[in-house]
């Protein structure tokens, strides 16, 4: 079985691109050469973008293979297998690996579990408790969504000059 799924690098110094494309190809198990351009949102940086085809829980391989370069920022995505849920990356170098599932819309969809232990840290925030750092229910949730890292990505995000663009057709 194989699932699709996009690694789009937003930001890269150019000595990085090369050991990027063979870390990649270490994890899908065939040569990658991205098509690099110029990044504008950080000049002198270089953005590309990989559609994959390989085994699932490729997108979490790619993931732990990138997180920690210095001055690198991207996101994989993967779509969902039978008994696996799509799944949604994020890495920066300042806020780390963001993680998610997500339904088929797009929309992240956030496990119980995670709803109450991020209740139970902003109610221990609120009352006093000592936790590593005061927190609201707004902004545990908001951590939750990824809202740090799309605040931070969206910059790179945006489409540039030579930047791939996909045109999407409704069809049934």
């Amino acid at each position: 079985m194989s699932v699709h799924g996009v690694l789009q690098v937003h930001s890269a110094p150019p000595a990085l691109c090369p050991h990027i494309e063979w870390a990649v190809a270490g994890v899908v198990g065939v040569p990658v050469d991205l098509a690099w351009v110029g990044q504008p949102a950080a000049p002198g940086a270089l953005r590309g973008e990989l559609n994959w085809q390989a085994r699932p829980g490729t997108a979490g391989s790619i993931t732990s293979a990138l997180a920690g370069w210095n001055r690198l920022r991207f996101e994989v995505t993967e779509e969902a297998s039978p008994g696996c849920d799509a799944v949604r990356y994020s890495y920066t170098p300042a806020l780390g690996i963001f993680s998610a599932s997500t339904g088929a819309n797009g929309d992240i969809m956030i496990p119980e579990n995670r709803l109450l232990a991020a209740m139970t840290v902003a109610a221990a925030s609120q009352s006093g408790v000592q936790v590593a750092a005061t927190t609201t229910l707004e902004q545990e949730l908001d951590r939750l969504l990824g809202r740090p890292w799309d605040a931070e990505l969206e910059p790179f995000r945006c489409a540039a000059e030579g930047a791939p663009v996909r045109w999407l057709h409704a069809t049934g």
